[in-house]
């Protein structure tokens, strides 16, 4: 793995020119000036501290504290290219590689209602194995919905639903009617408690908002949860093998390479998905905190490459989508972080 880029840039030294002894106008002015150079190469290294990004071909820098909203205010979202790897943070807005997300506080989808956004189920209960139509709204201050969004990974909103135990994992993408109501059809197989993850970008007031809210879904019925299966490396969804290399921690942003086989043992050919040969979504075990990658525009030797910082030691579910002649497949791994 490449070393990390440091975190600060040194700013050149300030030269300030020898004042003759004696001179006392003279010298007032020149340390004036010197005060006065200081000064505004001061101010151009805090800016560049503000505003610094890392190139996206090195790893993001784990534990560099991102800039955020106050409770109550919106932030317009930062711009990101696509084409980079980059995840969400804990308002959904999206990260570059090089404006590391902070650890412990990458996760989103825990909350209602963020930066004055609030994700509004019109119900949430629903039949086991039948589908029903599950509707909802995002509004803003004063309960007035939100019907401007942002195109992001070629949708204007992303929905993930996932039962509490990290099974049944749906990534899907409702339409919003004029009004600002999404809806989709959806399928809750088996009974228990569903987390729905509403990812997206509204355009509230000339601002881009990007944020992440949750809501819990119920199915009636017994509700007999499973227990995570053990960490391996390897899944095999409809036909296909996909093995991951890496290792997550907390501790620093690490590489995690996906290879998908087919049944032929060759390496499959990808087709871009969502504009990107992948998505990752990593869900924690116990409050299903959300994190959502994406990964490096170009393959590596046939590999999809993301990079992840774990947000705090646990148990975690990861589910990778990937497209191979125009259907989506989903490969799971139980991750355990120490």
């Amino acid at each position: 793995m490449p070393d990390a880029p440091p975190r600060m840039v040194d700013e050149p030294p300030v030269e300030v020119a020898e004042t003759p002894v004696g001179d006392k106008a003279g010298f007032r002015l020149a340390a004036f000036g010197a005060v006065l150079i200081v000064v505004l190469f001061a101010g151009y290294g805090l800016g560049r501290l503000n505003n610094s990004t890392t190139s996206a071909s090195a790893p993001p820098t784990a534990g560099a504290q991102t800039g955020g909203a106050m409770p109550g205010m919106a932030m317009p979202s930062a711009t990101v290219d696509e084409n980079q790897p980059h995840a969400h943070n804990a308002d959904g807005a999206s990260v570059q590689a090089g404006a590391a997300m902070p650890m412990g506080s990458s996760v989103g989808g825990l909350s209602l209602s963020s930066g004055g956004l609030t994700l509004v189920p019109a119900t949430t209960s629903f039949p086991a194995g039948r589908a029903q139509r599950l509707s909802f709204r995002i509004a803003g201050a004063g309960g007035a919905p939100v019907t401007t969004y942002a195109v992001v990974h070629d949708k204007p909103l992303h929905l993930i639903v996932v039962r509490r135990d990290l099974t049944g994992f749906q990534h899907l993408h409702p339409t919003m009617a004029a009004d600002g109501t999404w809806g989709i059809d959806l399928t809750l197989a088996q009974p228990g408690i569903y987390r729905m993850i509403a990812d997206f970008t509204a355009i509230v007031g000339g601002q881009q908002l990007a944020t992440t809210l949750g809501s819990d879904l119920t199915v009636p019925g017994d509700y007999a949860p499973q227990a995570l299966p053990a960490p391996v490396n390897t899944d095999k969804p409809d036909g296909f093998t996909v093995s991951y290399e890496g290792t997550p921690d907390t501790k620093a942003t690490q590489p995690l390479l996906m290879t998908v086989t087919g049944a032929d043992g060759k390496t499959a050919r990808l087709d871009p998905y969502l504009g990107a040969f992948g998505h990752l979504v990593v869900m924690r075990e116990g409050d299903l905190a959300y994190v959502h990658v994406h990964p490096e525009a170009t393959l590596v030797d046939g590999k999809v490459k993301f990079w992840l910082t774990a947000p705090s030691s646990g148990r975690y579910r990861m589910f990778f989508d990937y497209q191979v002649d125009g259907q989506v497949h989903t490969a799971e791994w139980t991750l355990e972080i120490d």
